[in-house]
């Protein structure tokens, strides 16, 4: 199979997986919080590509220079740490499908960081392509709850979930670039396999995330966390949906094909979810919801492939 083909086919599952991952984050999150929630779900997912890793490789620390190590592991930090700490509180606050949607946004928070970290510049069709999916974004975001079949926020509170989201998709963005930059552009030339790379960046966000839950005094949440079941089964799945075979195979997209297909077709979480929610949460999506959806990932094509 050629390459480009294996990258596609990896992207697409990645926005699967992904999707899949972010309901059942959610889920856990309103049993246990989105602190734990983050918190035990790195540390799995630690687990299983350590395990992995060793099986293909031999070993458990993967092999990589020092400067493979400073910036693969600070994308680790800025997108599984920062990242991913906005958006599981998103998930839980505003609920998964407009977090999903303002994570739509993440290409254009890298194209940002791409500009500055490694001089690509923004054409006519770019700047297009972030207006177009800011436009799809705010159609979903200001849809009332009413129609949309969710719960009824409250103006404060739906303003600080939009906020939470928005820190995620910025963070996952840049961290992607960084990530990039590890694997490709350093200054030994040499590059690094997609599960080493992915390894590096958990275990770097491992360190960031539970110094942070230490320095919060978030321990004895932690602990009361793990005796529901349910709360750590949906972050168990949810471990291995998202950062074991979700950010592996994003990795592997970013590595066999070109970025900008890659990323787009991992951004079509947010059309993947709305069949999901329907179907099995019963949580319908009016026409105007579906437009929008659309309208933002057809953003987000022209961002990446004109």
């Amino acid at each position: 199979m050629e390459p480009y083909l294996i990258g596609q086919i990896a992207a697409l599952l990645t926005a699967g997986f992904w999707t899949i991952n972010s309901i059942l984050f959610s889920n856990a999150g309103k049993k246990i919080g989105s602190i734990s929630v983050n918190a035990y779900r790195i540390i799995m997912a630690v687990v299983f590509l350590s395990i992995t890793h060793l099986f293909l490789y031999g070993n458990v620390v993967p092999n990589a220079n020092n400067e493979q190590w400073l910036w693969i592991g600070l994308s680790g930090i800025v997108g599984l740490g920062i990242g991913d700490f906005g958006l599981f509180a998103a998930f839980v606050i505003i609920g998964p499908r407009r977090s999903l949607l303002i994570m739509s946004l993440a290409p254009v928070f890298g194209s940002i960081a791409a500009f500055l970290l490694l001089n690509e510049t923004l054409s006519q069709y770019a700047i297009l392509g972030m207006a177009l999916t800011l436009i799809g974004i705010s159609i979903v975001v200001i849809e009332k709850e009413g129609r949309s079949y969710e719960d009824v926020l409250s103006k404060d509170i739906k303003i600080k979930g939009l906020i939470y989201a928005f820190i995620g998709a910025a963070a996952q963005g840049i961290g992607t670039v960084l990530a990039k930059k590890g694997m490709l552009y350093t200054s030994s030339g040499l590059s690094i396999d997609p599960l080493p790379a992915t390894l590096i960046r958990m275990i770097l966000a491992a360190v960031f995330i539970w110094i942070v839950v230490v320095l919060a005094g978030k321990l004895p949440e932690l602990r009361k966390a793990v005796k529901s079941k349910e709360g750590m089964k949906n972050t168990a799945l949810g471990a291995v949906f998202g950062p074991f075979l979700g950010v592996t195979l994003s990795m592997v997209a970013a590595a066999n094909t070109e970025i900008g297909v890659a990323q787009t077709l991992m951004s079509l979480m947010p059309v993947i979810v709305i069949p999901i929610l329907w179907f099995g949460y019963k949580q319908k999506t009016n026409i105007r919801g579906i437009i929008g959806a659309f309208i933002s990932i057809a953003g987000v094509a022209i961002l990446f492939l004109i």
